[in-house]
């Protein structure tokens, strides 16, 4: 019997696991939809919130209530409590007691300490990896790097983000180390808050960021380790246009 969305598959022999188990079980019930799609709207909350951060909407040093971002956003108070507290986890936000939450923002220092953090395990990783993939693997980036040079294209700083995530992501997860792919891409996000008193870039900023990752594909794809190396940690090092 082909399992369903409610059953987990068994490995190996079937029978002989039921045999030494006893007499297989009836499948759990279905759950209730509210569930998940009270996770979902969670994520959502958090995305759009992560999306405003990227796009200098919500400003450090401001406080901003969950009743008016839930306003903002359509939603009731709770999802974006659960996704403010998610954000405080990750330094990007503080919680203030019967006022809401205010943007912390991350000063210069912090933000050259974590990209060298970064950088340290970005960059062996990446060259393990140019000594071993054939071209084709790399290639077969390419159009999430064109993704990042659409968005910076038209300054649109929110989406640049989120298509720079997934890019260096993608790219991480060719090692086949799902720890990796984890604490670089928690780095990552907390790269993205942004700087009290900074200027966000422009589209040419971010335009010079994008082609970076066209560039660093070219390297890898043709057996340019140096290169690949140079562009890579210039490219993690750099003050950060939606990273």
């Amino acid at each position: 019997m082909e399992p369903t969305g409610t059953e987990s598959p068994i490995p190996g022999d079937e029978a002989a696991v039921r045999t030494a188990a006893g007499p297989a079980r009836p499948p759990l019930p279905v759950r209730p939809r509210s569930l998940p799609e009270r996770h979902s709207l969670r994520a959502q909350v958090l995305a759009a919130l992560r999306d405003a951060l990227a796009a200098g909407e919500l400003a450090p040093g401001e406080t901003y209530s969950a009743p008016a971002l839930a306003e903002r956003y359509g939603v009731s108070a709770t999802p974006v409590r659960e996704a403010m507290q998610r954000l405080a986890g990750e330094g990007v936000v503080e919680v203030l007691p019967n006022r809401g939450f205010r943007i912390a923002g991350r000063s210069p220092e912090d933000m050259a300490e974590l990209a060298e953090v970064r950088a340290a395990l970005e960059v062996p990783a990446v060259l393990r990896l140019a000594r071993s993939l054939p071209p084709e693997r790399w290639e077969a980036l390419r159009p999430l790097a064109e993704a990042t040079v659409r968005a910076a294209t038209v300054g649109d700083r929110a989406a640049y983000a989120e298509a720079d995530r997934v890019f260096h992501r993608e790219v991480l997860r060719l090692t086949g180390n799902r720890h990796l792919v984890s604490v670089a891409e928690d780095l990552h996000r907390k790269t993205q808050c942004p700087v009290p008193d900074g200027t966000p870039p422009g589209t040419a900023e971010l335009l010079a960021d994008a082609l970076e990752h066209t560039a660093l594909l070219d390297a890898l794809r043709s057996g340019d380790l140096g290169g690949a190396e140079r562009l890579a940690r210039e490219h993690l090092t750099r003050p950060p246009y939606g990273r």
